[in-house]
């Protein structure tokens, strides 16, 4: 295993051709392989300087010159890191930062791990792990929303929350190990329905954590979202559309599309994870059959169906075998070609939406919109329509929690069990020394979330994710 007592070096920026790039040092000897290699214009030594300063001067090796810089010195315990920190910040020529990682390597500093760097800061206790976790669900953000909610959980609204939860736990454990320890002065009579009502609320609060997992997955991954309809409905044009290119084969060959196609889209911060699937009818080309199968797989695991119609031809048995098949699914439907002679209206694809499926209420009106793909007519109600389905006036995040990550979610179950497994001793009538064993194991369940009770094979695995230089 690495010493984390080592001085580690790496490249914190992108290593292509841009203005400047970033190499970064951290650890108790960054200042002293500084000051052999960094020369001010004044002669002075970074070791000299005040923390939080910024120094102009260049990168030597010996007697050669690599780049003019600037470098940031900044000492501990008050950095990312928590160690004492050199941040290189020079031309961004590719083999200009690789050349000062090797001069800062030379003088004894060793390259990075990925992650290291946050690692080192969950290590010396300036983030807890869901704080860590947070910065590399940050970088990868590709939403408004994944990235207030990665801001949300970097400011520390899990750890407090998981934290609170502990407490609770730990005080009743710490109250009931005391009174069979000394069961003369402390009386656990009764104990038993006072600690059912804890848990219950407990259990309230985890459950509460556990029902945001889905819009914490929708957040972080995005909506899975799966385009169907029949052939030549324009399922392929519209993912065109979204896309911005001609991503996908468009023909007037009703079957184009045999097989899936999957694109990522972000429209107005709603990320859409898009599967354009082929049209779904009654076909004897086993090929074909394979790819509507496949269609029919990929609505059940969908957050949101959008059920292309082409409006030009009259619905048939296929647009109903769809209608059923998109009853419990959140969905919305597409009117397209709309710019051509309608032949299906809204009003009636409603009436045979509700007469296939008259459990269904027609006060909850069915979304329907008209587009045309070949005009870009609707597409804009459409993304607004999009925006409001998931997110608008739903989520907040200031104080609400969202779970994005699924280590997180099992912990919160796995705890959530061991209180179950408590209600169950004190209904049975067992021992109160039952008790504290499922409590404990719910408080370290939980603990594992921010950090506190995890093993470093775990650690080693979770930052082994990041990036290089973070």
């Amino acid at each position: 295993m690495k010493n984390h007592l080592d001085v580690i070096a790496a490249i914190s920026t992108a290593v292509s051709p841009s203005g400047i790039g970033i190499v970064r040092m951290s650890g108790r000897g960054a200042v002293k392989i500084g000051d052999k290699v960094y020369k001010g214009r004044k002669g002075k030594r970074l070791s000299s300087e005040k923390s939080h300063t910024i120094h102009y001067g260049y990168i030597v090796d010996g007697e050669d010159v690599i780049d003019e810089v600037l470098v940031m010195l900044m000492l501990s315990p008050n950095t990312y890191t928590g160690e004492d920190t050199v941040e290189i910040n020079c031309h961004g020529g590719v083999y200009v930062v690789k050349r000062i990682l090797e001069t800062l390597i030379k003088y004894g500093a060793r390259p990075a791990e990925p992650g290291e760097f946050t690692k080192r800061a969950f290590l010396n206790g300036r983030l807890d792990l869901s704080q860590a976790e947070a910065v590399g669900d940050l970088i990868t953000s590709q939403t408004e929303y994944a990235l207030k909610s990665s801001i949300s959980q970097l400011k520390g609204n899990i750890k407090e929350k998981i934290n609170d939860i502990r407490k609770e736990i730990i005080y009743h454990t710490a109250f009931i190990e005391t009174a069979i320890d000394d069961p003369e002065h402390i009386s656990v009579d009764g104990y038993g329905d006072k600690l059912r009502g804890i848990v219950d609320n407990l259990l309230n609060e985890i459950e509460g954590l556990l029902s945001t997992c889905d819009d914490g997955r929708i957040i972080k991954e995005g909506i899975r979202t799966v385009i169907v309809g029949k052939p030549n409905a324009g399922k392929s044009s519209l993912l065109n559309v979204l896309l911005g290119e001609e991503r996908a084969i468009v023909t007037d060959i009703a079957g184009t599309t045999r097989d899936i196609l999957e694109e990522h889209v972000s429209l107005q911060g709603v990320s859409l994870n898009i599967v354009d699937t082929a049209g779904i009818r009654d076909t004897e080309d086993i090929i074909e059959k394979i790819g509507v199968n496949r269609a029919k797989e990929n609505m059940k695991s969908a957050d949101l169906v959008i059920y292309v119609i082409d409006s030009s031809v009259p619905l048939d048995k296929n647009d109903e075998e769809i209608m059923e098949m998109i009853y419990e699914k959140r969905f919305i439907i597409l009117l397209n070609k709309s710019d051509l002679d309608m032949i299906v209206t809204m009003e009636e694809v409603r009436s045979r939406y509700y007469a296939i499926n008259p459990a269904k209420s027609e006060v909850d009106d069915i979304p329907v919109i008209e587009i045309s793909t070949r005009k870009r007519q609707g597409i804009l109600e459409l993304e607004a329509l999009l925006k409001n389905m998931f997110y608008e006036g739903k989520l907040a995040f200031n104080n609400e929690i969202y779970i994005t990550n699924v280590r997180h979610k099992t912990a919160l179950a796995n705890a959530a069990e061991s209180l179950k497994k408590v209600i169950v001793s004190i209904e049975s009538g067992m021992p109160e020394d039952f008790y504290s064993i499922d409590l404990m194991d719910a408080y370290e369940t939980l603990g594992s979330i921010t950090g506190e009770t995890i093993g470093e094979d775990l650690v080693n695995e979770i930052f082994s994710k990041f990036c290089m230089g973070k």
